[in-house]
């Protein structure tokens, strides 16, 4: 059977241009931090296994803060896999996609991380949902992010609901948690690199989430009130 090629648009060509130079220079600059970072790691860890059997208060004092060392040395790892998501959010790989296959696949994966934390996941999916051209790697990265996010917004458990419907010429999939909401102020500054109220977060997660729509041609909103939960709505164009 044919299968005609993804069409790029010349919004999707904009951003794959844009990114495809910062993607490069993530990778050197990743590889060139990465590489030291392991040695470093490597030899706390040899560090820790001389002193791991010493009774002296000295080599235990030692020991604690070899342990912090390799904690923020796991910590810098984290946020530099996270800012090479971020950078190669523009770098797409196209297909013709049923995005309530997609929702459906992604809820049995997180279905049990959901349980484990109290969160109660209720689909309702739209039915005749027109094809959408996506890249699928990149957009569970983009469903995974946004569920996390819901589950952190909800430490006590709660209900997130997924939804996907057509409405003005677009394909939507929406995200609703019962989570604490978000104040003006976070709302304002939660797609900018970097920002996080969450200790030890990267700041990136939203933001690269919000690149990934971007160029897939698509637009991201954000519906969120204090203590009223969140609502995240992604609008893809669908296939001709």
């Amino acid at each position: 059977m044919h299968v005609d090629p993804p069409l790029v648009s010349d919004e999707q060509q904009h951003y794959a241009r844009r990114y495809a130079e910062i993607a490069v220079l993530a990778g050197g600059l990743a590889h060139e931090i990465k590489n030291p970072l392991s040695t470093i790691t490597l030899n706390l860890d040899l560090l820790g296994e001389d002193l791991a059997d010493s009774e002296s208060p000295r080599d235990r004092r030692m020991l604690k803060k070899i342990e912090t060392v390799r904690r923020e040395c796991g910590h810098l790892e984290d946020i530099l896999e996270d800012f090479l998501k971020f950078a190669r959010a523009g770098q797409l790989h196209l297909e013709v996609a049923d995005l309530n296959q997609v929702a459906r696949e992604f809820i049995d994966f997180y279905q049990p991380e959901a349980a484990a934390h109290g969160v109660e996941l209720s689909p309702h999916l739209g039915g005749d949902l027109p094809h959408v051209r996506i890249d699928t790697a990149m957009f569970r990265q983009v469903l995974l992010n946004l569920a996390l996010n819901a589950q952190q917004a909800m430490p006590k458990g709660g209900l997130l609901e997924l939804q996907t419907y057509v409405r003005d010429g677009l394909v939507h999939l929406a995200f609703i948690d019962t989570g604490v909401g978000m104040e003006e102020q976070v709302r304002d500054r939660m797609f900018d690199a970097f920002f996080s109220t969450r200790r030890g977060g990267s700041g990136l997660g939203l933001p690269t989430v919000k690149k990934i729509i971007e160029a897939h041609g698509g637009r991201m909103t954000v519906d969120s009130e204090p203590g009223r939960g969140t609502q995240f709505t992604i609008s893809l164009p669908h296939v001709s």
